[in-house]
């Protein structure tokens, strides 16, 4: 352990509570990149580790993907760049992660062992592999094992990734399907109950012996999809907790464990929740949250993505802080950054309360699928305009890492989301503006215009532990399966005193994505003080007497339209319709020492930005004036003081008021209660209060 201490106190680490007792997590931001000795067109770690030091970067990612290289056949090792990888890095002080290898199979195991992949015969696509298969989880053992084993007690390495991006990618193999089937014996021993709760009545799908259990490669039946989505999110669970248990009993006791968990990319960069795999459960299975978050650059950077799923990877592991394990310096040819935005994006992501900022990767490759997904450097490997921005940031954590570090947020809104209603929805999805719409677009609907006024925002789960009693406000778009003790528990938050959002399409199933037999909607409906039996497509429906004062263009019910009818419920906007004149569209319901909103249509971008702000403001949580393109994030460090990041999405200058007198820590300046903070087109400032 001594030489290993040494390097980690060298670096800046301290033991975390919450993480596995003696691990070393970073207590400095850390700057990083995924580097591959073994794609590199000539023999130059050694000057990839000096360009690297050069630029502040302080931590690499190696390994996660070579597992062909490192084992040429079964049991016969070669660790040659990995050995030169960690001495160069090490001759540097630069710190090492280690990936296990096991999401990209080599062809000797495709060949020895054709039923690990998912489709036997169809050797190529990464991640084409039955992640139950005992013979790839014998060949994962063997590989990571040998590994761990041999990097272990090296000083560079500090922690490990298991696996890459884990998900179901379409997970199907008999093998799978076996063990669904016995896991839904398991769960319904009286067939008549399941079939009963699944309605497999309909359309003769009736399951009468367990030997008649059918795959649901083909099935209609959304209870039996989602029942299997669950089921092949549970493995993906299983086998990350595995690989962790696997590499904690090897590795030496201050190394951390992580994964880069990522999102449903759509269209072209993360998204939404992921759909394949239970992040809040799965989480449990590393030391620290490890993400990987993609968005749009140059004209089209909001900064919305990078606070989206910040908050979403804090919120996995209740409001941890985590590593940002990918994000693009170049990456497509779209997305090369405008000059200035590369240090906006790192500065973004501590904002959101990330530790650590790593791109994918060092350098751009020179052959296979990902050629044009660029790096930071491009394919001549020599210095360019985003290096020498990088370095610019690199300089930046170093001075200040150890004060950014461990950004803690005390939000006072959060939105709620739940992958069993993510599957449910998207089994049914609407047909609208000549698209289908997902869940995840009904999510975005409430978090883009929250992230707009500066509201930030947790993300709570069926699976979250915190307390719902430290938010003022929840909001719950789309909520379509949900147990009883599920709504329940957010009934009785409102009942508390609590202000909670439902929208359209909430409580209308169970859990088992069997339509509630009740007034919709469901178990909200005497909380929300509403129900409604009509439903349709609104095709031109605006709202009377434009309620939320949008106007003629925005005062308009989109996506799917509810007409509702109150009960106890007073109506704060009705449609304007020939037809349905009196069906109202948004209610609010007292509920205990609480109220119940419900809003029964999607509204438009800024008909959901002015009633949000509305709801906001009624749960006592203030609105800050300063709105996007200028965006406002912050939070407390461990040691208390108050940091606000002042982020510039626009390719104008801006200036921005300051109400607490503090000083700007990139500049160093004083700045005095009142005073204005001018920021350059994308460009940022840093205030520290005490």
């Amino acid at each position: 352990m001594g030489a290993f201490a040494t390097a980690v106190g060298v670096l800046g680490f301290s033991a975390v509570a919450t993480a596995t007792p003696t691990v070393q997590l970073p207590n400095t931001v850390l700057y990083g990149v995924a580097y591959y000795d073994e794609y590199t067109p000539v023999d130059r770690v050694d000057e990839d580790a000096r360009m690297m030091q050069a630029a502040g970067i302080t931590v690499v990612r190696i390994a996660e993907s070579t597992w062909g290289t490192l084992e040429r056949q079964p049991g016969v090792f070669d660790f040659s760049h990995v050995d030169r990888m960690l001495t160069a890095m090490h001759r540097h002080g630069i710190k090492v992660i280690v990936g296990t290898p096991t999401y990209a199979v080599p062809t000797w195991l495709a060949r020895q062992h054709p039923n690990v992949l998912q489709r036997p015969g169809t050797y190529g696509p990464r991640q084409n592999m039955d992640i139950t298969d005992p013979d790839y989880r014998a060949a994962c053992e063997r590989v990571i094992v040998a590994l761990i084993d041999h990097v272990k007690d090296h000083p560079a390495v500090i922690g490990y990734q298991i696996d890459n991006e884990t998900k179901a990618y379409g997970l199907d193999t008999p093998r799978v399907q076996a063990a669904f089937r016995a896991e839904m014996q398991r769960t319904w021993p009286d067939l008549n109950a399941l079939n009963k709760a699944w309605g497999l009545d309909y359309w003769s799908n009736r399951i009468n012996r367990w030997e008649d259990f059918p795959s649901t490669s083909n099935s209609i039946n959304a209870s039996m999809n989602g029942a299997f989505a669950k089921f092949q999110r549970s493995l993906i669970t299983d086998f990350l907790t595995w690989q962790s248990q696997l590499v904690r009993a090897h590795a030496k006791p201050a190394q951390f464990i992580t994964h880069n968990f990522d999102y449903d990319f759509a269209p072209g960069y993360s998204y939404g929740l992921q759909s394949q795999a239970d992040h809040w459960k799965a989480a449990k299975a590393v030391d620290v949250t490890g993400v990987d978050i993609y968005h749009p650059s140059q004209e089209k950077l909001t900064g919305l993505e990078i606070a989206m799923f910040g908050d979403l990877a804090r919120s996995i592991r209740n409001g941890e802080n985590y590593l940002v394990l990918e994000t693009e310096a170049q990456g497509f040819p779209q997305w090369t950054p405008f000059p200035g935005q590369l240090r906006l994006q790192a500065f973004s992501h501590l904002a959101s309360g990330a530790n650590m900022v790593e791109y994918w990767h060092w350098a751009s490759t020179s052959n296979a699928i990902e050629t044009y997904w660029r790096g930071l450097l491009t394919q001549d490997y020599k210095p360019n305009p985003l290096y020498d921005e990088a370095r610019t940031i690199g300089a930046d954590f170093k001075r200040l890492g150890p004060k950014l570090v461990d950004l803690k947020k005390d939000n006072k809104v959060a939105i709620y989301v739940s992958n069993t209603a993510l599957t449910a929805f998207d089994a049914f999805k609407i047909n609208a503006e000549g698209r289908n719409i997902t869940y995840s677009d009904v999510v975005h609907g409430f978090y883009d215009p929250l992230y707009r006024r500066n509201v930030e925002v947790d993300f709570l789960s069926p699976d979250s532990t915190v307390p719902l009693d430290r938010y003022k406000l929840i909001i719950v778009p789309a909520l379509y399966a949900a147990n009883d003790a599920e709504i329940a528990r957010l009934n009785d938050y409102a009942k508390r005193g609590g202000h909670l959002l439902y929208s359209f399409k909430s409580g209308f199933t169970d859990e088992n994505v069997k339509v509630r037999y009740a007034s919709q909607p469901g178990a909200i409906a005497q909380a929300a003080g509403v129900t409604y039996q009509l439903f349709t497509n609104p095709n031109g429906v605006t709202l009377a007497g434009d309620p939320f004062a949008v106007g003629e263009d925005a005062n308009k019910a989109r996506w799917w339209m509810e007409m509702l009818t109150p009960t106890t419920a007073k109506v704060v906007a009705r449609y304007q319709h020939p037809s349905w004149p009196a069906a109202a569209a948004m209610t609010r319901n007292d509920w205990g020492k609480g109220q119940v909103s419900y809003v029964g249509f999607m509204p438009t971008e800024a008909m959901a930005e002015t009633m949000l702000v509305d709801e906001v403001r009624r749960a006592g949580v203030e609105v800050p004036k300063v709105r996007w393109p200028q965006i406002q994030r912050q939070g407390r460090t461990p040691d208390g003081r108050q940091l606000r990041y002042l982020l510039n999405y626009s390719a104008k200058p801006a200036t921005v008021p300051v109400a607490s007198a503090g000083e700007e820590l990139l500049s160093r300046k004083k700045i005095a209660a009142g005073e204005a903070v001018t920021l350059e087109p994308w460009s940022l400032a840093i205030i520290e209060n005490r």
